[in-house]
This record gives C-alpha cells, sequence and structure tokens, in this order.
C-alpha cells in the first residue's frame, strides 16, 4: 500500500463524521457483521482489478474544465466488484455489481468513481441507509416493513423489480448514483449523474460455480476489450441533486463523453486496485460535490474501511485468497 495513503487512513478516518447521529464506525461495523475478513474491504469484499483507458470525444469539454475532458486519453486503474463482505462469496448470489475507476487526471489531481448497479438509493439520507442495513440483516419480513414505512424507496424498488442480472460484469450498467456538478472555465455549475452502459449483451446461461463472473471476465479479456459508453444525464431545475433516490424523467438531456475501454485484469490482492480508496469524494478541478448527506457518508464510510485493513496489512494479517 502507498504510504501517504495508508498513514492519512490511519490518522483521520476516525475523525470523520464524528458528530453524525450513525457514524462512519458504526456503519462499517454493520457490514462487516461477526466475521471479519482481515485486509479485504468490509463492503464491496470479493473483486477483480482491471485497467484500461478514457477515450475521450470532447463532448463535455463546454460544461466542465476538468483535465480528462480536454486530453484523448486518460488511463485507470479500476475495479469490479461484488456487494457483501465475504471475498469467497459465491459471484452469482450476490444483488449488486459495481465498478470503480481511479484516473490520474494530473500530477497533483485524481479523479475516483465508485457506481453501482441501481441508479438510486432507496433512501435520502444517512440515517435512514443504516436502518435500511439493519433491516436488510434481520431477514425479509424487515425489510418489508423498512420498506412500507419508507415511500422514497419508490424509484429503487421500481428498479429491482424489473432488473435482471446479466451473465458478465461487462454486461452491466454501472450508475454514479449520487449527483456531481460539472464545472467550467467560468465556474458556472451543471448538476449531472452518469452511468457507464456496455456495449454488450450477455445472459447467465451456462454459467456455474462461485467465481463465475470472475472467469467469464478473464476469458473476455484474453479475446477483446470490455468497452462501455460514459453517459452524462444533465438535470434541470426542477431536479433535486442532493436527493439520491430520486431517478431524474428520462427526457432530460444526455451525453455520451467517450468510451471507458478495459483492457487487463490483475487478481485485487496482487492488483493495483487493492490500495486504492475509491472515495467518490476525491474529484478533480471542473468537478464538484452536490450537498448530498449520503455522499458524504459513504466517503466517510470507505475511508474507515479502508483503515481498518490497512491496520491489519501493516499487522501481516491479511489473507491471501483466490477467486480462479
Amino acid at each position: 500500500m502507498r504510504l501517504g495513503y495508508l498513514w492519512a487512513a490511519l490518522l483521520f478516518a476516525p475523525l470523520l463524521h464524528a458528530g453524525d447521529k450513525v457514524s462512519a464506525q458504526q456503519f462499517v461495523d454493520l457490514q462487516q457483521g461477526d466475521s471479519v475478513h482481515p485486509g479485504f474491504r468490509r463492503a464491496h469484499a470479493k473483486g477483480i482489478c482491471v485497467q484500461g483507458e478514457f477515450r475521450n470525444n470532447g463532448a463535455l469539454a463546454q460544461y466542465s474544465s476538468a483535465q480528462i475532458f480536454a486530453t484523448s486519453v486518460t488511463p485507470f486503474v479500476g475495479r469490479f466488484s461484488l456487494a457483501g463482505n465475504n471475498p469467497t462469496a459465491p459471484d452469482l448470489k450476490a444483488p449488486v455489481r459495481s465498478l470503480a475507476l481511479s484516473f490520474a487526471t494530473s500530477a497533483s489531481e485524481q479523479w475516483r468513481i465508485a457506481m453501482n448497479t441501481p441508479p438510486v438509493m432507496a433512501v435520502s439520507n444517512p440515517q435512514d441507509f443504516y436502518q435500511q442495513l439493519v433491516a436488510i440483516k434481520s431477514g425479509p419480513k424487515a425489510i418489508q416493513t423498512f420498506f412500507a414505512e419508507h415511500p422514497e424507496s419508490a424509484d429503487f424498488l421500481a428498479w429491482k423489480d424489473s432488473y435482471q442480472p446479466s451473465g458478465s460484469f461487462a454486461a452491466e450498467t454501472y450508475h454514479s448514483i449520487n449527483a456531481f456538478y460539472l464545472v467550467d472555465d467560468n465556474e458556472q455549475r451543471q448538476p449531472v449523474r452518469w452511468h457507464m452502459q456496455p456495449t454488450v449483451s450477455v445472459t447467465d446461461d451456462g454459467l456455474s460455480g462461485p467465481n463465475a463472473l470472475h472467469q467469464e471476465l478473464k476469458a473476455r479479456l484474453a479475446k477483446q476489450p470490455v468497452v462501455f459508453d460514459w453517459l452524462f444525464t444533465l438535470a434541470s431545475a426542477q431536479d433535486d441533486e442532493r436527493n439520491p433516490a430520486i431517478q431524474w424523467p428520462a427526457e432530460r438531456p444526455r451525453i455520451n463523453a467517450g468510451k471507458i475501454v478495459i483492457t487487463q485484469w490483475q487478481a485485487q490482492q496482487d492488483g493495483a486496485c487493492h490500495s486504492i480508496n475509491f472515495d467518490p469524494l476525491v474529484l478533480p478541478s471542473g468537478i464538484s460535490p452536490t450537498v448530498d448527506a449520503i455522499l458524504r457518508a459513504r466517503s466517510a464510510a470507505y475511508a474507515e474501511s479502508y483503515r481498518r485493513r490497512a491496520v491489519e496489512q501493516l499487522r501481516g494479517q491479511a489473507k491471501e485468497l483466490s477467486n480462479d
């Protein structure tokens, strides 16, 4: 692990959101549960590192001064992962799949992105999100009661009811969930959400085994790159960019910023992604966060999870696992 990030996590993560009703420590305690897997993330523990490049088409240069939208090609380190705290869990059982990317946009700036298959959150504040996790761990009756008491979950439940998992990490759509601002040279801000849209369609026919998605991705990359279109949805004045539980109308303008092209994979424990904290608040100039409480809570929880696995790495407690 890079020492600078490690010590930053050790020193500052315990202080994040200390005054909130639900702390980062409580979130991560709940996510990791009674079974701790030393050296692994407390959420989305099972994953695979990837590398590739963003091929920019220039379409967002008028909206953002970020260097990534002015440069033709920007390399990245990324990670596909699965929901849950178990790094050996069966791939096809996970309810959520994720894609995270880290761009070094200049010598002094980075952009880290953490996306999930749901387009929205079920709730709009950290306290309710914590109670949602409690309900999930308590069983089907508890989560049904929770959703009945939270009508703002309607958009999430509509997605959940219609979602059909694909047979490949490469065939999923990954969403920012939270909104951000594109900031231009005149400091004008445009609220956006984005998603990575696959260029292939893959069913899960014939997939089997605990590491089915990992094996499928490795076989796919041995033949050709995995490609996504990077699509940005522009909010109107009627949309509340602070509320991650509300889906924006389909008629909002959408801009294709270019292609995400994945060319390589690495086992996560030996790969470049393992030491990265994919904190969604690590942003370059030209991109800024909205006042979204869940976005802040995500950042704090990621830092606390990173702190714990960094300590375990220092103590030599991390275990070696394989997803072959």
